[in-house]
């Protein structure tokens, strides 16, 4: 039954991230805010919904793994499958200011989170002489505690200000076109559209992390592969949607932007609001993952500066090495 109520979690969480991401869309668009800053905020917060839910509730239900697990395995799996899937479909064209400004971040947030969990590592408290480091290293835990949560929801409201200060200028400089009367929703509307998601991606979390967490103890696997592979690919369905429609639609910015915004607020806001709830402590792997993370992270950034294009080919390569990163957790 736990297989049902695990469809049915993921079936609310792309049901209603998608109605959420419709109203929050139009709402953007009624304050005309340009395309990137839609997808690095608006859309990115949206289809960031599900990997909050998650894991804001595997944080308080005390899956740790699951937790932080959930947002690096997302940040992944945006990374080379949505921006990968979306290249194949068409060749993204990278905005000059993402390139410059948001995806270098992107990349100093997971060196920032890697080094908060190092601060606090903790290790085993029976050590003999002859271990050696590498088998120390391996019995370690490595905890984000409530100081590390703050840290990180104060990026993100330098994240929060960065772009609401673009948004700002833009309109100022009339760079925003006004939409046809036609293809505006009414206000009453998007904002009834953005209150149903969230009804739906809340519940549905909390049906994901519930059966996902029975379904592992049945099959003896870890909460951190549960955490990198299940729910990480079940919550990054509503990204890999939107960008694949975007990017099929010519939308490069709203494809690119969703990719790289999520990836922000996953690890400020999502990892950040977790960790002031409640202290999360994972192993080695985690930060192996981390490290995972930042590496795939500069290749994305490399891909995306040069030409100022992510084309087939690098879109191609990107899926292949998820594939690879998929092998090696589950082999591991």
């Amino acid at each position: 039954m736990e297989y049902v109520w695990l469809i049915g979690g993921f079936i609310l969480l792309i049901v209603g991230a998608d109605v959420f991401v419709e109203g929050s869309s139009n709402i953007a668009k009624l304050l005309k805010i340009p395309s990137i800053i839609i997808g690095l905020t608006v859309v990115a917060f949206g289809t960031s919904m599900p990997e909050a839910s998650v894991s804001i509730n595997a944080a308080i239900a005390g899956s740790n793994s699951i937790a932080v697990s959930n947002v690096v395995g997302s940040n992944i799996f945006n990374l080379l499958v949505v921006l990968g899937a979306s290249a194949l479909i068409l060749p993204v064209h990278t905005n000059a200011t993402a390139v410059k400004k948001e995806i270098p971040y992107s990349i100093i947030l997971a060196v920032v989170l890697g080094i908060l969990l190092c601060f606090g590592v903790s290790f085993a408290e029976v050590v003999l002489p002859e271990i050696s480091f590498f088998e120390k290293i391996s019995g370690a835990t490595f905890t984000l505690g409530r100081i590390g949560g703050a840290v990180l929801l104060v990026l993100f409201a330098l994240y929060m200000y960065w772009q609401i200060g673009g948004a700002l200028k833009a309109r100022k400089s009339g760079e925003i076109e006004e939409l046809p009367e036609e293809k505006k929703m009414a206000p009453f509307m998007a904002v009834e559209l953005v209150i149903v998601g969230l009804v739906g991606i809340i519940y549905g979390g909390d049906l994901v992390v519930d059966n996902a967490c029975i379904i592992a103890e049945k099959f003896g696997m870890s909460e951190t592969f549960i955490g990198l592979s299940i729910v990480a690919i079940g919550t990054s369905l509503p990204e890999l949607v939107t960008s694949m429609v975007a990017a099929r639609k010519g939308e490069s910015d709203l494809a690119l932007g969703n990719v790289i915004g999520s990836n922000i607020f996953n690890i400020v806001f999502i990892l950040g609001f977790s960790a002031v709830l409640a202290p999360m402590t994972v192993d080695i792997l985690t930060i192996c993952d981390i490290i995972v993370l930042v590496a795939v992270s500069i290749v994305g950034w490399l891909f995306a500066k040069s030409k100022q294009i992510v084309s087939r080919l690098e879109g191609g390569i990107m899926l292949l090495m998820y594939v690879v990163y998929f092998v090696y957790i589950l082999l591991r």
